[in-house]
């Protein structure tokens, strides 16, 4: 059976979303495999609890700043994190203790699918990341998160900084650059989690 020009088009368009989607994805993978993200999930979303979240937040990422300087290595760095769980949850509970507060907090280090998210100096594209996520008490509030290695959450995180030597030229341009090129090729990953998620590919975490 002779196939019609709009059938053969439909075929060439699907073929090369594939294509075009499989090397996306692969970018997106080898960025997510160089970064590990933070999240920190409020008790509720009331006033107290969300600026108890952000001060439990202050807590840990200064405490994981000093516990992870001079690692370069990201396996080193996830080796280093669970290695100190415990005292995570201790950093997390002494503040939530000094607010006032009987939550307790839980710690886990696992993969987390993120959606797009914009920062100062930079934008990460929706994906799976290995996250170190927080909850405190019921975990029904709202979320924050960013990078804790290389410490990107760090206002002083720009595209010269010693943070982002971890990463290469072209993926600190996919996440620092507001060229067209590279705004489209940022959308492309979205889109394409986007539709993963919608064909029951991949699950919404966290």
């Amino acid at each position: 059976m002779k196939l019609k020009k709009w059938e053969i088009a439909l075929i060439c368009a699907l073929v090369l979303t594939f294509l075009c989607g499989a090397a996306l994805a692969k970018e997106q993978e080898d960025l997510s495999g160089k970064l590990i993200r933070l999240h920190v999930v409020a008790n509720s979303d009331s006033d107290e609890d969300q600026a108890l979240k952000l001060q439990v937040r202050d807590s840990i990422l200064e405490y994981l700043t000093a516990l992870l300087e001079g690692t370069t290595d990201r396996e080193k760095a996830v080796e280093i994190i669970e290695s100190r769980m415990d005292s995570i949850v201790e950093v997390s509970e002494a503040v939530i203790r000094e607010q006032g507060y009987g939550y307790q907090a839980a710690a886990i280090i696992a993969a987390e699918d993120f959606p797009t998210r914009e920062y100062d100096t930079f934008s990460l594209p929706a994906g799976e990341y290995t996250s170190l996520r927080i909850v405190i008490g019921g975990g029904g509030g709202r979320n924050w998160w960013c990078v804790i290695f290389p410490p990107l959450c760090l206002s002083a995180a720009t595209a010269d900084s010693e943070a982002f030597r971890q990463l290469t030229d072209e993926q600190i341009r996919l996440i620092t650059s507001d060229e067209p090129e590279y705004v489209i090729k940022f959308k492309s990953i979205e889109w394409l989690n986007k539709i993963k998620t919608w064909l029951g590919l991949q699950g919404n975490k966290g």
